[in-house]
């Protein structure tokens, strides 16, 4: 009875945490719940208890005893002055610095009170210089213009300090939709999200100042959410519960190899021989039923090697050791995913111009994606008689579409997804997949370990085994990709935790991808 009554609970904890909005949405949807006759008051109460709880969970008085709090002139400032007294109360020797004196009449109410208990409010930064913990209040979300004068000097002097920094909703400075810096910006230890997650903390460019970011649920009504976003949001976070979705788990009893996928990998050179075996070894690790792997000849006795189980085809090569072509008698309609591009060069060659008919789902990677953008991208992938995949990183991204070039990655990535009618799969510090329709996906979740040559071949060979084996009736192709994207980023995680991060090469974080499922699939369970 008890498992029963948290369904509903934690499902309302996965939706919420899978929405993503910008300054505007959120705008709209605070508008409806204060319009709904949620006072304005009661809610900075509430989310200000809130915050001050989930401080004290970080950072205990018996160990954190003084707290200087930054107060901005919005409500931003107001929710950091009811964490100011609730600390207080708590025991926490709490001071308190005012740069901008102006403020909103509600924020200027609770200074009054604070006051009013013996908390120090000063304009002058150094008295918060001796404080074990700082918190921003500055200013909260829907900053658009640039920092400057006494403020970006005050935000600069701060970031010079030891001392751990919590933002509230995100870091001053940050814009809510693009995660640029205005001017400056604080570099905080912790980001304590409000309500709902904004579309900044999850872009790059914002990476380096948020921290540890967490959510703040103050229990924003999921029709509100709806009726902003409507039931498809422009951009969503993949959760470990939209991850585990994706997997072909369980199987069934009487399966058997035939059913569980079959995939063609097709790469490598005498140049660029290790791309192609790190694929492979992320295709492996999917359970795929078969793996076939169509390489230049004099590659085959090293494939084999790392891959004994895969049907191993030699393709005749050109005079530098890439494939010329492929032999007449592989026939690419038997495959349930064909994976193009790692190691193949980019000398043209005629495999690019034979893939793309193939009547399957199709990823191009790697060099496949640099002979696909000398051609024209958007008119050869809109004849693809099956759904394509694009997996570039942002040099290649620009190469594919030159024209697209602005601020908010998500975005951009969206254009190109519905131009080509491909699914786009950017892998920056945030992995983001956009498909032709739909939602937009980031994994918020990754690790400075995979910035090293050959993570991406694992990763294009995961979603190569993963994409094989997705049934439609089942789970949708975007549903599939997210599952890979995810649990190639925490393998990376688990390698980097056992070891470094300037440990996780490529073989290390394929041996973490079983061990980094199975856990997961035991947590869901």
């Amino acid at each position: 009875m008890q498992a029963k009554h948290l369904k509903p609970i934690k499902k309302r904890q996965a939706d919420i945490h899978r929405v993503v909005v910008t300054a505007e949405q959120m705008r709209e949807i605070e508008s409806r719940i204060f319009a709904a006759g949620m006072p304005v008051a009661a809610l900075m109460e509430k989310v200000g208890g809130l915050i001050a709880h989930r401080i004290q969970t970080l950072y205990s008085c018996l160990d954190t005893p003084s707290v200087g709090i930054l107060i901005g002139p919005g409500h931003n400032g107001g929710d950091a002055l009811v964490v100011a007294r609730e600390l207080h109360f708590q025991g926490y020797q709490v001071q308190i610095c005012r740069p901008l004196p102006r403020a909103k009449a509600l924020t200027d109410q609770h200074a009054q009170y604070v006051a009013s208990l013996g908390l120090p409010i000063a304009a002058q930064l150094e008295d918060l210089h001796t404080c074990d913990l700082l918190i921003d209040g500055l200013f909260g979300f829907g900053l658009e213009r640039p920092l400057e004068g006494a403020i970006a000097n005050l935000i600069n002097q701060i970031n010079t300090w030891s001392q751990p920094l919590i933002s509230i909703d995100l870091p001053s400075g940050l814009h809510t939709d693009t995660g640029e810096v205005l001017g400056t910006a604080i570099q905080a230890t912790h980001t304590l999200c409000l309500g709902l997650w904004k579309l900044g903390l999850l872009q790059d460019q914002g990476l380096a100042y948020i921290g540890k970011a967490q959510l703040i649920d103050f229990g924003i009504p999921l029709a509100d959410i709806t009726a902003v976003l409507s039931s498809d949001p422009a951009v969503q976070r993949i959760t470990p519960a939209k991850a585990m979705a994706g997997f072909p788990l369980p199987r069934h009893p009487k399966t058997h190899k035939y059913r569980q996928g079959h995939c063609l990998l097709i790469g490598g050179s005498q140049e660029y021989g290790g791309s192609i075996i790190l694929t492979a070894l992320g295709c492996r690790a999917t359970g795929v039923g078969m793996v076939t792997i169509a390489v230049p000849a004099s590659l085959k006795p090293l494939l084999l090697q790392y891959v004994p189980e895969a049907l191993v085809v030699a393709c005749p090569e050109t005079d530098t050791g890439a494939i010329a072509h492929l032999p007449k008698d592989l026939s690419l309609e038997k495959f349930d995913a064909i994976v193009y591009g790692p190691g193949v060069t980019t000398t043209p060659s005629t495999v690019l111009e034979s893939v793309l008919p193939c009547p399957c789902p199709l990823i191009l990677d790697a060099d496949g994606l640099t002979l696909l953008a000398d051609q024209d991208p958007v008119a050869m992938l809109k004849t693809r008689p099956s759904k394509t995949i694009l997996t570039p990183h942002p040099g290649e991204f620009k190469r594919l579409f030159p024209l697209l070039n602005r601020d908010n990655v998500p975005e951009i990535v969206q254009q190109a997804a519905q131009a080509t009618g491909a699914y786009l799969v950017y892998k920056g510090a945030r992995v983001i997949l956009a498909p032709p329709q739909g939602s937009t996906w980031i994994n918020p979740e990754s690790t400075p370990a995979l910035a090293r040559g050959g993570s991406g071949d694992v990763l294009t060979g995961i979603l190569g085994g993963l994409v094989a084996q997705s049934s439609p009736e089942e789970r949708s192709l975007s549903t599939c990709l997210c599952s890979g994207i995810w649990w190639h980023a925490q393998a990376g995680r688990r390698a980097a935790d056992n070891f470094t991060e300037l440990g996780v090469d490529p073989l290390t974080l394929c041996d973490a991808l079983i061990p980094t499922l199975t856990l997961a699939a035991d947590f869901q369970t």
